[in-house]
Order: structure tokens, then C-alpha cells, then sequence
């Protein structure tokens, strides 16, 4: 026999008192997956836990991917004086494997993913995204991610500037977008109501880039909906050398090859059209040798590429008023679209494991 809740009884002025009290923000979780981000981890944090928002009502949750370098005992240092701040580990050490880690443990009503490399714009963040959930009755919210940071070297700003223009990034992204609207998750979404894990699951952990964007897909694919705001955009720091730079696009190219092997919705001729072209430029000279007859057209295209490279770099930095990007931005953007084709070619022709069908989870 189980024993009935007791009912609390209040006078009518109590009552009117309860009623009136304005009920408390919503609990955000925010899940930051770092590994090796020594040099920035401290800031992203501090950034976080200084904003206005009630400390009672915010976790940080720091997943550390067995780092080789200072991250993990300068989070812990952080999380020592800050109740609300907490380091979990990844010994997967993915990223998709990191956000599952923050979500199991996660309590907040709002979860939303923050990397361990961003300048958040002011201390009204938590406040600006609750208020988003709020207003718009989205299951989830996308921002733009710009790349424009503080004290950015010269490569990073050309970086910036390569990837949010059209040549620089997929045409059917949003997340260089300032237009305030619902819009697909897929591009853009990271900040989720818990009834969407509660829903659809959790991250699919056989990738390692685009994990977002599949499990966007699966928010579209069931019919939820997605806020876009400016209000909550994150500025993300640059890689700082071309070869990390084509190492990044590369693993975006591989696992925008997984998500349209799993999802072939998702499939889009603007994703795969680096691949072409990088196969082409490589593959060009051995087709014209064999077809001399061939090679004004390779010529012809390959200078067709390079003069709108160099119209669209001219373009960008006298836009800026930064007439020394020029030559960065002739080199930053071969090494987007080489990177990204590169990727998109391994995934295809080094017979990349297929994706296992994610698991159905539940979070903690």
C-alpha cells in the first residue's frame, strides 16, 4: 500500500503570494569537449561562469579527451573555486563521444555546446539563449559562428574572411547567416531542449565531424523545430596554419561523406564539388598527356578557378579595407577546397568504415 503525497493547504493570502512569485530561469548545462586547448580553455571558461546569469542555474560540464597538455589541470584548478564547474572524461576522446559524456550527466532543463576555443560577445549569453527557447517554443537554437576573434594573426583574419563568404563555405549553411529566423537544424543548431535527447537519442559516435549535423538531420527528419538568433552567436578562433587549417576541412570533407552514406537526404552536389575539382586538378595533366588536345580546356579551367580566387580575394579584403589579405586569401582558399576534397576522396575511395546505426540512449 503506497502512502498518499500530503497536500499542502494555504489561506488565500498565501496563496496569492505563492502565485505571485516569479518562477526561476531555466537550468542550463553547458557541455564544453576540449582536447589540447591549453591556450584558451581558461579564457572560454572564464567567460562562461562570469555571465549574468543566477550561478544556482547554470552547470559547466568540461569533457576532457585525455589531453596531453595543460587543459585538464587548468579545468580542474577553475572547477576547484567554482562549484558549478565540473571535468568528466572522454576516453574515446572523439568529439561526438563528448557530447554524449556531457549529456548523460547533464542537469539542465536547456543544453547547449560551447568548444573549448570561443569568445562568447558580452555576459548576457545564458540569458539571450533561455529567452530564445522561450519566445520562439523551439525545441532547439542555432547560431552564427563566426571567426572573427580578438587578436587574431593576419592568416586567421584571411581564414575569417575566406570562410564566411561564399566561396569559402557549403552554400546551404546558415551558420554565417545574421537574418534572425527558423530555420533546418541541420547547419546551425547547438543548444537543445532535453526532450529532444529524451526523444531521438544521443550523438552518433562512429563520427568524428558533422556529428552535429547528423544529429540535426534526425531533429529535421522528425519534424522539431529550429530558431536561428544572433543574439547568441559564438566567435570562433581560426585554425593558425594552413596544414591545420586543411587538416580541419578534411575531416569536415570525411564525415560529410559518412552522413550522406547514412542519410543520402542529405546528400548535396555543393558538398562533393571540391572533390571534383581537386580530382580533376591531379588527375588533369595525366589525361591531357594521353589527349594533348585536352589541355586548353584543363588550362582554361584552371585558370577560371584561379581568376575567381583572385577577384573574390581582391574583393573580400577591399571590403575590409585590409589590402594585405590579398595574397593570404589566394592561399587560404585552395587550401579550403583542397582539404575538403581531400577528405571527401579518402572517405569514398579509402573505404571508410560505414556508420553503425546509432543507439538509441537516454540521458542521465
Amino acid at each position: 500500500m503506497t502512502t498518499p503525497i500530503p497536500t499542502l493547504v494555504a489561506d488565500a493570502s498565501t496563496r496569492e503570494g505563492l502565485d505571485s512569485r516569479p518562477a526561476p530561469p531555466p537550468f542550463i548545462t553547458v557541455v564544453v569537449p576540449v582536447r589540447n586547448e591549453s591556450r584558451f580553455v581558461a579564457r572560454t571558461l572564464e567567460q562562461l561562469i562570469g555571465q549574468s546569469y543566477p550561478s544556482g542555474r547554470f552547470e559547466i560540464l568540461v569533457i576532457d579527451g585525455a589531453s596531453t597538455d595543460a587543459t585538464r589541470s587548468i579545468a580542474e584548478s577553475i572547477a576547484a573555486d567554482h562549484p558549478n564547474v565540473r571535468v568528466l572524461d572522454n576516453p574515446r576522446r572523439l568529439s561526438s563521444s563528448a557530447r554524449n559524456v556531457g549529456i548523460r550527466a547533464a542537469r539542465g532543463d536547456l543544453i547547449v555546446v560551447v568548444d573549448g576555443h570561443c569568445e562568447l560577445e558580452g555576459r548576457g549569453y545564458f540569458r539571450d539563449l533561455a529567452e530564445a527557447f522561450e519566445r520562439s517554443g523551439a525545441d532547439c537554437i542555432g547560431r552564427p559562428q563566426p571567426l572573427d576573434v580578438a587578436g587574431a594573426t593576419p592568416l586567421q583574419r584571411a581564414i575569417a574572411a575566406a570562410r564566411s563568404s561564399r566561396l569559402g563555405h557549403h552554400p546551404d549553411s546558415f551558420v554565417y547567416s545574421s537574418e534572425e529566423r527558423f530555420v533546418p537544424a541541420q547547419s546551425v543548431a547547438v543548444a537543445y531542449r532535453r526532450s529532444v535527447f529524451e526523444e531521438l537519442g544521443l550523438f552518433d559516435e562512429t563520427f568524428d565531424a558533422c556529428e552535429d549535423g547528423e544529429f540535426n538531420h534526425r531533429i529535421d527528419r522528425a519534424g522539431l523545430r529550429c530558431f536561428f538568433t544572433p543574439k547568441v552567436r559564438i566567435r570562433y578562433l581560426p585554425r593558425p596554419t594552413p596544414a591545420a587549417l586543411f587538416r580541419q576541412m578534411a575531416r569536415y570533407g570525411r564525415g560529410r561523406v559518412r552522413l550522406a552514406r547514412k542519410h543520402p537526404a542529405t546528400f548535396s552536389i555543393g558538398g562533393f564539388v571540391p572533390a571534383a575539382w581537386l580530382a580533376g586538378l591531379v588527375l588533369g595533366p595525366l589525361i591531357c598527356t594521353l589527349r594533348p588536345s585536352l589541355w586548353w580546356l584543363y588550362g582554361g579551367v584552371v585558370a577560371l578557378y584561379l581568376a575567381i580566387v583572385a577577384a573574390t580575394s581582391i574583393g573580400i579584403a577591399v571590403n575590409r579595407g585590409e589590402p594585405g589579405l590579398i595574397g593570404r586569401l589566394i592561399l587560404v582558399f585552395p587550401t579550403i577546397h583542397a582539404g575538403s576534397g581531400w577528405g571527401v576522396l579518402m572517405e569514398l575511395l579509402g573505404g571508410g568504415r560505414r556508420t553503425a546505426g546509432w543507439r538509441r540512449e537516454q540521458p542521465r
